[in-house]
């Protein structure tokens, strides 16, 4: 199976390339149009802010490509936030793979909740295939400022100040806010999940 890591200023892709040697896959990180096309699954990983991550991916029209892509693609933390339609993170207008779904940031009443979320939080209301074999109100680990609505794509909820769509997907597209690279054996299962789909 060829997976392709879409190679793009967002950090954090070392740790996605090890999680899936983890479990005997081989990727490769690239921001070549031809590999990504030919993949057979693709992962759109992400850490970073929204208006410079989708500055570079128009400067060299990966922007196009992602949203042409027909094999199953998942976006991780700021690669799902950017597969969404808007991001107020520099007021970004995003790929629109979700469609309608805005990018919000979190609004700590009374500084009671510390932004970032830093650290673990249950995944609830799970309802894809993605989420074979992981149980409800499983423990993820995340890390992030904002959020995406819930809406009729959400397939994971999470509760942080409000609850939010810790996924989404439509069609061949799927989306995690939080990181199943980091997210022990939880995310080793999601993304063997991702990769059986």
């Amino acid at each position: 199976m060829k997976v392709a890591i879409i190679k793009y200023n967002a950090g954090n892709i070392q740790s996605v390339l090890f999680a899936l040697e983890r479990i005997g896959i081989q990727a490769t990180v690239t921001d070549n149009t031809e590999e990504i096309r030919t993949a057979d699954k693709i992962i759109f990983p992400g850490v970073g802010e929204a208006s410079t991550a989708m500055h570079y991916l128009r400067e060299r029209k990966l922007d196009q490509l992602i949203v042409s892509l027909k094999q199953p693609v998942l976006g991780i933390c700021l690669g799902m936030q950017l597969l969404c339609s808007h991001s107020e993170e520099g007021d970004t207008n995003c790929l629109s793979v979700f469609e309608k779904i805005s990018v919000k940031k979190f609004i700590s009443v009374n500084n009671k909740f510390k932004i970032p979320q830093i650290g673990w939080n249950t995944v609830s209301n799970l309802q894809s295939k993605l989420f074979t074999k992981v149980a409800e109100n499983s423990y993820c680990y995340f890390v992030h400022s904002y959020y995406a609505e819930e809406s009729k794509l959400s397939i994971a909820k999470t509760n942080y100040i409000q609850p939010y769509s810790s996924a989404l997907t439509h069609n061949n597209f799927y989306g995690v806010q939080f990181h199943p690279e980091k997210s022990a054996a939880v995310g080793e299962q999601i993304l063997k999940n991702f990769l059986d789909l």
